[in-house]
């Protein structure tokens, strides 16, 4: 590679509801365990906006984006189960190089952290054997639509996937999902590719709820009255599941943040003895020069912990690892068992970023793909 090269990437500077698409050094290998991957489908995600809206992150600016499939390009002499050339996922969390005796707080793309941000023409890829997802595909079986499908991998794929685990879920369960952004709707679509009976996914945004109809759930919009007694109607019992798929900037019908409101609802549709698994990002912190509307968003919230005591429920939650579950979610693709681009509403240049952003953002999108050249 030619010394001083460089690259396009999405960049956020710490000015909240701004990305720009800017010219960024090349990256390359740096340690002998290294691999950098030439990117060709990366993606906008509902966690991205915890940055764009400025209540999140860490020292601008920083390259933005956690989600990518590409090729190697070039690998470092240490690296030994893959070659130039290999189709690879990079996970948003990578792998750490070294046998963990206890865990270990994971490291990720795209927030200010020290990892450069995968909405960008190449990425570096530290302990690539640990890190890397090999996929089925080369040069000449590769497309667009396919890339579309193993990209979820890297993220929401699994997060989905991981917050019906949390739940403590089995075949037959009744779920309720909040949120029909892309994790909700894969969370929705895992539930019912493992069998549960009935699945309900509550949004208020009409483009969402019709695209959870379409896999099979049953839409329940918040704004019309309150989901809990909705979902009531039809499962007088409760529901044996519930999945929080929003997080902290959650709102409620009139419109406003409220950060417990879902964790309330869940607690109050879930059945007796049931489960409840929480994947939406809970990870406010003060304001900063990364996050300068930090406080706007409160760090500790109100929990109705004497109906869940009663209730006898359990709760997981927690930052997912991909890794642990790409090989089955990637064979499940391989073998056309699951189609989780079924989410896709955009596919765009790379410099069309920044009015995706803002499309995105006022929900007038609910993936969007960044295809390049």
């Amino acid at each position: 590679m030619a010394l001083n090269a460089t690259m396009r990437g999405v960049v956020y500077d710490g000015n909240p509801f701004h990305v720009s698409v800017v010219d960024l050094p090349r990256p390359n290998i740096i340690n002998h365990s290294d691999a950098v991957v030439r990117i060709t489908t990366s993606a906008i995600c509902g966690s991205d906006l915890h940055m764009y809206h400025g209540v999140q992150g860490g020292t601008p600016p920083w390259g933005m984006g956690h989600e990518a499939i590409g090729y190697i390009s070039e690998i470092g002499n240490a690296v030994s189960s893959l070659a130039v050339g290999d189709y690879v996922v990079i996970p948003d969390n990578v792998g750490s190089g070294h046998l963990e005796m206890a865990p270990e707080r994971l490291q990720s793309y795209g927030g200010g952290s020290g990892l450069d941000g995968l909405q960008a023409e190449y990425a570096r890829v530290p302990f690539a054997d640990d890190s890397l997802i090999p996929v089925p595909l080369t040069h000449n079986s590769t497309n667009s639509s396919i890339e579309r499908d193993y990209l979820t991998v890297s993220d929401i794929f699994a997060t989905g996937w991981s917050a019906v685990d949390y739940s403590g879920f089995e075949p037959g369960d009744t779920v309720a999902v909040f949120g029909a952004g892309p994790v909700g709707l894969l969370a929705a679509y895992s539930a019912l590719l493992r069998g549960a009976s009935r699945v309900y996914s509550v949004d208020h945004v009409p483009m969402r709820l019709e695209r959870a109809a379409s896999i099979g759930a049953i839409p329940i919009n918040f704004n019309e009255s309150d989901p809990v007694q909705q979902i009531l109607e039809h499962e007088p019992l409760g529901v044996t599941r519930a999945l929080d798929c929003v997080g902290m900037e959650a709102v409620n019908a009139q419109g406003d943040i409220q950060e417990d409101i879902v964790l309330q609802n869940m607690v109050g549709v879930a059945a007796q003895n049931g489960g409840l698994g929480q994947i939406g990002v809970y990870m406010a912190q003060s304001s900063s020069a990364g996050a300068p509307l930090g406080d706007t968003i409160a760090q500790n919230i109100t929990f109705p912990v004497t109906e869940f005591f009663g209730k006898h429920l359990r709760y997981e939650a927690g930052v997912v690892d991909p890794k642990i579950l790409a090989p089955h979610l990637v064979e499940l693709i391989a073998a056309g068992r699951a189609h989780p681009s079924f989410i896709s509403t955009a596919s765009i240049r790379l410099d069309e970023a920044p009015r995706y952003y803002e499309r995105f953002d006022r929900h007038e999108e609910i993936k969007v793909y960044i295809h390049f050249p």
